[in-house]
């Protein structure tokens, strides 16, 4: 064998080494590359995920703060429709007849005042001679004082053991104390 033999055979196991480091530095180049194709799909996924989450929660959010601003206007509303309701109840009784007014007044006396008591009428109290007539402001002693409890109708009884205030006021926020919730419910009917 000669020289140019030798010298071709080792560039031959050259070149074939040569293309073995090539080949594996190829698959190793492939194997990384699908890593990092993976590791960024995991990613990508992963990050994909959590906006969707994000975008949920913030659109969950924003339906919630839609629920709870309806449900105030609403309340709202039915505050101003049982307002209305009341003041137009005051305004009735306000505006009651003479007759309906001293019946009114006489069975209140009858059920709340007691013997001796004192009646405080509203300083505008438009019937005050008839309601001195009444039957039981003389059958229980009741004492008038027309005027000075500054209350816009009805009266306020002043007893021995306690004072009762029987003012159209009064009476109204009572009754919606008590009936609110009632009111409301039927509103929602």
């Amino acid at each position: 064998m000669g020289r140019q033999e030798l010298v071709g055979r080792i560039i031959s196991d050259a070149e074939e080494e040569a293309k073995a480091v090539i080949a594996e530095a190829e698959n190793m180049a492939a194997q990384i590359i699908a890593e990092a194709q993976n590791k960024a799909s995991a990613q990508m996924a992963a990050a994909k995920a959590d906006a969707e989450a994000k975008a949920k929660a913030i659109a969950d959010s924003k339906a919630a703060t839609a629920r709870l601003d309806g449900a105030k206007i609403l309340l709202s509303e039915k505050r101003g429709v049982i307002d209305g309701v009341y003041l137009a109840a005051a305004k009735q009784i306000a505006a009651m007849d003479k007759k309906d007014c001293l019946a009114f007044l006489a069975r209140l006396l009858k059920e709340y005042a007691e013997d001796g008591d004192e009646v405080v009428l509203a300083d505008n109290f438009a019937y005050s001679a008839d309601f001195a007539k009444l039957a039981v402001v003389k059958e229980k002693n009741l004492k008038l004082v027309f005027g000075g409890a500054g209350i816009s109708g009805g009266f306020i009884l002043r007893g021995k053991n306690s004072d009762r205030d029987l003012s159209i006021e009064a009476m109204i926020a009572a009754d919606r104390a008590e009936h609110e919730a009632e009111v409301a419910a039927e509103l929602l009917r």
